[in-house]
Formats: structure tokens, sequence, C-alpha cells
């Protein structure tokens, strides 16, 4: 292995990839805490509709938010493959567990800066703030997600509706 090799390999990031309603997603995988598979979450009264409910993780009650809510107002149908992805989100003084609804779990990629694209200007179906970037694998293309702007913890709390302007279903 050449120095030019070695150089380029350490500036990969690796990203877990995901797949919610039929699109691929990923993120950095240093935000990731653990990957559960998805058995119950507890419903929770009077919370946002993109706040599906909590689980218990060791002990500690986690939010668990339904991206699909989040993203276009439709609630994510839960199946076989469905997992939570326990997320680490920064907050004042220390990361804040939060689990995120998706359909299933891909795999987790070596993706270098190089191959990642900026995020497109128009016609996506995401807030473009939530976008780091756009990166093409296996012939498809995977949307990079914005952690600190897709779970910013104010606007989740706050959010009676969705990113697009409709009112979430219950």
């Amino acid at each position: 292995m050449n120095m030019a090799t070695l150089g380029h390999e350490s500036t990969a990031h690796q990203y877990l990839t995901f797949i919610l309603a039929g699109e691929h997603y990923a993120v950095d995988t240093l935000s990731v805490r653990e990957i559960l598979e998805y058995t119950r979450f507890t419903p929770v009264p009077r919370m946002p509709p993109t706040v599906r409910g909590a689980t218990n993780l060791r002990g500690a009650v986690v939010p668990v938010i339904d991206l699909l809510a989040r993203f276009s107002g439709e609630r994510t149908t839960l199946g076989k493959r469905t997992c939570i992805v326990i997320l680490d989100v920064p907050d004042e003084d220390r990361p804040q567990p939060l689990g995120v609804l998706v359909d299933a779990v891909s795999a987790v990629r070596e993706i270098s800066p190089h191959e990642i694209q900026p995020a497109p200007a128009f016609g996506s179906h995401l807030r473009s703030e939530f976008i780091t970037g756009v990166v093409r694998l296996d012939d498809r293309f995977v949307t990079l997600l914005a952690l600190d702007q897709v779970l910013d913890l104010e606007t989740l709390g706050t959010s009676t509706t969705s990113d697009v302007g409709r009112t979430v279903r219950p």
C-alpha cells in the first residue's frame, strides 16, 4: 500500500445506512450508540406527532422519533425489519440518547469526503438543512442526514406539523 492510498483512506468516515419509506439515508457512525430490534415502545401522551413514544434502554427512558413523520407527516409502518437506531444527540451538557424509527438498517459503509456531493438545491422531499450531502452507493443515491438539524431538541419538542406544512396524521 502506498502513502497516497493510506492518506486517502484515513479521511473516510463510516456511515450507517438505512431505509425509510423506500429511500436510502445515512448517518455518521460516531453518532450511533446502538441499534435495537423493534419490539415495542410505550406511547407517551401529549407528545408532538414526531415522537412515537419511548423505550427503555438499560433503565434509561429514551424518546423514539418517527423520522418519516418528521420528514413528511406520514407515520412509519411497523414491520419485521423495523429498527430503532439509538443516536447521541448533542445537548448543552452531554449527548442525549434519542431513538429514531427506521424501516430497516442496511449496512455500515466507508464514505470518503470526495464521494459526497452537495445537497440538491431543489427537487428533494427534505428540507435542505436536513441534508449534509448525497452519495452514490451501489447504483442508488443515499442522503446523508444533518442530525443536528433533523433531531434539534427544541424543534422536536414543539413541532405539531410536518416540515412540509401539512398537519401530521395521528
